[in-house]
């Protein structure tokens, strides 16, 4: 079986700057790390591969120093992995970024289960998962929390809904978005960081892609784009109420009624 999971590199901290122009992320000079999510979706895919056998790639799109999260991707147990970066993929909204991705797993090869991580912390969209498996033209399921067997040609899986839990039996190839909190992502092994070569990182820009135009990557090929992002105001304002008990519940009782919340 083979399984290849979507990573991304996102912001390792809550202090990004944003374009005013284009209303992205400036992600250049910023300290990074894998997302989340993706650590479930990697320990997934190992831990089926330790059971049922086969390998496990990596796939992400980014700036040039993604290639970062590949490695350490490989030194959890992934055999290799492949970065799709070129200026033109930049500004992509969600749906140009599941239309970059497709045409990268296309590139990259076949396989049998791709797994994404339930959302990334920089955009929180949950959506690239499903628009990658349209695109692909297969099968999606979100919030899953188990696979529960493997045969030839079909995958059984447990996923979360609204109010229950549902069982599906899957045709391959199919797309998973792993649910967060399922299981523990094994760390990285110092040893295997020793032997990374480049030959297990393969880098694919545009030239690399079937679909040779631009118009469907990056901003152009995005359908929304951000018009105006503003940080929130904070509110420092402090009042402090004292006397005694019946003073003091008195005082927000009145603040309370000031304020119209009652």
């Amino acid at each position: 079986m083979k399984i290849l999971v979507c990573i991304k590199q996102v912001p390792g901290s809550s202090n990004v700057e944003v374009d005013p122009v284009t209303g992205v992320l400036k992600r250049d000079g910023i300290q990074s790390k894998m997302n989340p999510y993706d650590l479930y979706a990697i320990e997934m895919a190992l831990s089926l591969t330790e059971q049922y056998g086969g390998s496990v790639e990596v796939i992400t799109m980014g700036p040039p120093q993604a290639k970062g999260i590949i490695t350490e991707a490989i030194c959890m147990g992934a055999k290799k992995g492949s970065v799709l970066s070129d200026r033109k993929f930049a500004g992509a909204d969600v749906l140009a970024t599941a239309y970059t991705i497709s045409q990268g797993i296309q590139k990259a090869g076949e396989f049998d289960v791709i797994l994404c991580g339930k959302q990334t912390t920089d955009g929180d969209t949950a959506q690239v998962g499903a628009e990658v498996s349209e695109f692909l033209g297969i099968p999606n399921v979100a919030n899953v929390l188990s696979v529960t067997n493997v045969a030839d040609d079909s995958i059984i899986v447990t996923a979360s809904l609204d109010d229950k839990v549902a069982t599906m039996n899957i045709k391959m190839p199919c797309l998973l978005s792993v649910d967060g909190d399922i299981n523990s992502p094994r760390l990285p092994s110092y040893k295997v960081l020793q032997s990374v070569t480049d030959d297990l990182i393969d880098i694919y820009s545009f030239s690399d892609f079937a679909d040779q135009n631009p118009d469907h990557y990056g901003l152009m090929g995005s359908a929304t784009q951000v018009e105006r992002i503003f940080p929130p105001e904070k509110n420092a304002e402090k009042r402090s109420i004292s006397g005694n008990a019946d003073e003091q519940s008195e005082g927000l009782y009145q603040l309370i009624r000031e304020r119209k919340l009652v």
